[in-house]
This record gives structure tokens, sequence and C-alpha cells, in this order.
């Protein structure tokens, strides 16, 4: 009973020792996952769209500044929205997977995981014709067999290195502005949302308000935006 005890310990310890590394550099860095670029830019990042508000709102944003910016599609709003992850490709900017559905991996068998990315990366290539080659999971949250699913198909994962934390019920765009551009500097990638689906409603407004204020911090820093 004890050995079985301690068996299934060690496994659930395994299954979920990746899932900090979005709140902790080292052990993002030790698994591999990258937070930072090595160019010379930042690279703004936004999750969980296209949204038939935000979405827009960010695309218009960054085209006032000429900033080329990566989003990480998600494969359901794509289906609800293909023309809107066209418009995000056709305006320049990158494309990236964040899953067919906005679930936690650690709730996931690697089976599921697996239709999740195929399904979330088709969705992506009929809507755009591009096939993406980064992902980035729900909530940052990796586990084990997750994160060696993500890798078995080809995609390299990315987390952030800086965030607004923009889906907030709380948050304002003073505010996530302010904390997007904390410390900013060199290769540091900041983590937006252009859609409220699985956040606080309303939040891809305050976002996009914010955009304005985080694009003049960057270019005070003497800094460009690039894509991942």
């Amino acid at each position: 009973m004890r050995l079985a005890l301690a068996l299934a310990t060690g496994t659930a310890a395994a299954w979920t020792l990746p899932a900090p590394a979005c709140h902790a550099p080292a052990l993002a860095a030790a698994l591999r996952i990258p937070r930072r670029t090595s160019a010379a830019g930042v690279a703004l990042t936004f999750d969980d769209g296209p949204h038939a508000e935000g979405t827009p709102a960010a695309l218009a944003a960054l085209a006032s500044a000429a900033a080329p910016a990566t989003f990480f599609l998600v494969g359901e709003q794509v289906e609800r929205n293909p023309r809107l992850a066209a418009e995000v490709v056709a305006a320049g900017h990158a494309v990236a997977l964040h899953g067919f559905r906005h679930r936690n991996q650690l709730r996931l068998a690697p089976g599921v995981l697996r239709e999740d990315l195929r399904r979330g990366a088709a969705a992506i290539e009929e809507a755009t014709g591009v096939s993406p080659t980064m992902y980035r999971p729900p909530y940052g949250i990796f586990s084990a067999g997750g994160l060696r699913a993500v890798r078995a198909a080809g995609y390299a994962p990315w987390l952030w290195s800086r965030w607004g934390r923009d889906w907030r019920a709380d948050a304002t765009p003073e505010g996530i502005a302010a904390k997007a551009t904390e410390d900013l500097g060199r290769g540091d990638v900041v983590l937006l949302h252009d859609a409220d689906h699985y956040s606080a409603d309303g939040s891809h407004r305050r976002t996009a308000a914010a955009l304005p204020l985080i694009l003049e911090a960057v270019d005070r820093r003497g800094l460009v935006t690039e894509r991942l």
C-alpha cells in the first residue's frame, strides 16, 4: 500500500513538474522553454483570440505604430471567426497555436492533447494558410506529458517574461501598461490578451486601451517590437 502510494505520488509530481515554469525562470530554463528572445527588440504576444472586437482593436493599435506582434490563436475561436485570423496574417503578424480548446494541460491525457494540437493547427492552417510552429499552453501551464507531446508534434514551446495581467476584472489600462513594461528590455516577451473568451468580461477593451501606452513605453526605451 505504501509503495503504491509512493509511486502514485511520484508520478503525480513528475506530471506536474513543468507547471510552475511560467513563474519560475530557472525551471523554464532547465526545461528549455524559452521566455525571452535573442532579438534586439521586444515581442508583443496576444493569447486567446481571435475576438470580434478585441482583435481588430489590437490590430488597429499595432498598425498605428507599425508594430509587428505574435498572436497565439485558439482553434475553436478561429473556426468561429476565420476571417479575423486571416486578417492577422494579412497585417503582417505571426500566428501561433494556443490549442483548439482553452484547457489546462494538467487535466488532459497525452492522447487528448495530441488531438487538441492537431485540431487547433488544422483550424489555423485552413483560415490563414499558415502552419503554426510555436505553441503556448492555456494558462501558461505545461504538464510533463504535454511538453513531450508538443515537442513531438514539432512545435516550439513558448512562455513569456513580462505580462500585463490584463485578464483580471480589476485591471485598468494604465495598470496593464505599467505592469507589462516594468523593467522592459531587449529580448522580453510580453503576454497580453486580445480576447475575453476565457477571462473577465470586457477585459479586451482595457487591453486595447493599454496598447498605445505600451507602444509609447517601448519607443521611449529606444526599443522596437518584433515577431517571435
